[in-house]
């Protein structure tokens, strides 16, 4: 009798008792899994797993849903751990609102150069764009330069100007300086920003850790196991590596390196850099700029803007040389592209350099804006969506006035992308949007706001089903990222990274999905 009782496996740990959703190929649900060495080793039945395992760590989840780590396919890790010691500015309801931040900030702090980022002026009463009128008054010798919410637009003062040698003479491609009367009026779209840009001060290796550490901090309260950081250059990732291979940074990181020089001729031949925590494989491109902002590139004039066409960021003949440069290289191209007029010649050009290569997975970042027959470049399996659903949600009370009535539809058509390209990756674009991915799952699914507008859902067709919203933010997302073998699902031999809920996200009803917590996140079996 004693011979033949089975004798247990040691491993690290069970959990048992939960409503798994284990995201593999047929969806099943479990209930428990067994974990050793940071790995999924068995998925199934608590009893099961108990006859079969011995663990001093066992997990009851009592009935909670687990699901996979949830992935942020398109963000800016980084740039949310520097935006906690600078004006925040987002929700800001009026120019003088945001002002009442900018001077409530600086009586508090006295920075030298004073910078904030979040003003969005469509959220405003008066939609125009702010002037510099205040800030000089206000900081006539402190640099001021506070960026818009999607990044592609900047206000600066004087000073600012001054220090960056911007006059009103001075002239940049792929952008504007805006001028009333042949005046600044100190905001700067998409190019010249980097004027501005290049004298901020660049923060300490203290400050950079501080950052790195205060992401991850607000990231894993949310649930996020992975992130792919959408541009960072060399002297960051390599801060990133050390911070993981020490055992400071947990989170894992998929880094995009931004298209510079500098990065391009290290990387690419250098070759890809992959570790369990960090992945460098990837170029992060701009076409264009932001709606918001009407830097995007379209075909037709926006609708709200007599004969204005928004512009490219990069020249034609620039993008299709690095494009054939990449292609070239073992790695992924990924660019961010808003109107339609940038979609159209991204995938053009992805198609075209690409034609006698396979799974070369290069990622379309936004693919906000498509019309004519271009969802049809997406039915190529070396071209990837990757889309940000609260963008739609956020945008929804003004692009049509962008846009019109016809163009709207081809906009933020997530289950159209979908259909032509069987995977599509979701994110955010923190800080642009809020972190949490359960909005950006809620979002997907109802295509409205937390006040349930508009009835019905915005453009609902394009709604996605609650099972492919979370392959969005799981398996689809780890597959665009080439990682689908070792995440984005709660099976044996991935890395044990899951989260637990205190709601059961694939059930309940839409409008608690907001409020949904995340009670525990587990990065290789490691709990947060």
């Amino acid at each position: 009798m004693f011979a033949c009782q089975q004798e247990k496996k040691q491993v690290d740990a069970l959990v048992v008792n939960g409503q798994v959703y284990t995201v593999d190929n047929t969806f099943s649900i479990a209930e428990a899994f067994a974990i050793k060495d940071g790995k999924f080793v068995e998925v199934g039945t608590s009893e099961t797993l108990k006859n079969n395992y011995e663990a001093d760590t066992i997990i009851d989840a009592q009935g909670k849903s687990i699901f996979p780590g949830f992935i942020d396919a398109h963000c800016h890790f980084y740039g949310l751990g520097l935006q906690q010691n600078r004006v925040d500015l987002t929700g800001t309801t009026s120019f003088s609102d945001m002002m009442k931040r900018v001077v409530d900030f600086q009586n508090q702090r006295n920075t030298t150069f004073l910078l904030g980022r979040g003003w969005d002026q469509n959220d405003w009463e008066d939609k125009t764009y702010p002037d510099k009128r205040l800030l000089d008054r206000l900081y006539p010798r402190t640099p001021v330069a506070l960026t818009r919410i999607d990044g592609h637009a900047m206000l600066c003062n004087q000073a600012a100007f001054d220090l960056a040698g911007i006059t009103k003479d001075t002239k940049v491609e792929g952008g504007e300086i805006l001028k009333l009367n042949g005046e600044l009026t100190g905001v700067l779209i998409d190019n010249p920003m980097e004027l501005v840009r290049a004298i901020f001060p660049s923060p300490t290796k203290k400050e950079q850790i501080k950052a790195l550490l205060e992401a991850q901090t607000i990231c894993k309260n949310l649930g996020l196991t992975t992130v792919d950081d959408a541009g960072l250059d060399k002297p960051v990732i390599e801060l990133i590596d050390s911070l993981q291979q020490a055992g400071d940074l947990k989170m894992r990181m998929y880094a995009m390196i931004s298209n510079s020089n500098e990065n391009l001729d290290y990387y690419l031949s250098k070759g890809k850099i992959k570790t369990d925590k960090l992945n460098v494989s990837s170029v992060k491109v701009y076409a264009d700029g932001a709606l918001g902002s009407r830097g995007a590139a379209l075909k037709e004039p926006y609708t709200d803007a007599e004969n204005h066409f928004g512009a490219m960021i990069i020249g034609l003949e620039a993008y299709e040389k690095l494009a054939n440069r990449i292609a070239e290289s073992n790695y992924q191209m990924n660019t961010h592209a808003i109107g339609d007029s940038a979609n159209t010649f991204v995938l053009k050009t992805y198609e075209k350099v690409l034609k006698t290569q396979k799974d070369r997975r290069w990622r379309v970042e936004h693919a906000q804006i498509i019309t004519d027959n271009d969802f049809n470049y997406f039915k190529n399996s070396n071209i990837l969506p990757s889309v940000q659903p609260t963008h739609a949600t956020s945008d929804m009370y003004w692009a049509e006035d962008r846009l019109g009535e016809d163009r709207i539809h081809g906009a933020y058509a997530y289950k159209e992308l979908l259909k032509a390209s069987e995977k599509i990756a979701l994110g955010t674009d923190f800080p642009i949007e809020k972190v949490s991915p359960l909005l950006t799952f809620y979002a997907a699914v109802t295509r409205q706001d937390l006040e349930g507008y508009p009835e019905g859902g915005f453009n609902s067709d394009n709604a996605l089903t609650r099972e492919e919203a979370l392959k969005g933010m799981t398996i689809w997302a780890a597959y665009s990222n080439f990682e689908e073998a070792e995440k984005g699902s709660i099976e044996v031999g991935k890395f044990a990274d899951f989260i637990i809920l205190d709601n059961d996200i694939m059930t309940v009803n839409e409008k608690l999905i907001p409020e949904t917590k995340v009670l525990e996140t587990f990065i290789g079996g490691e709990g947060l």
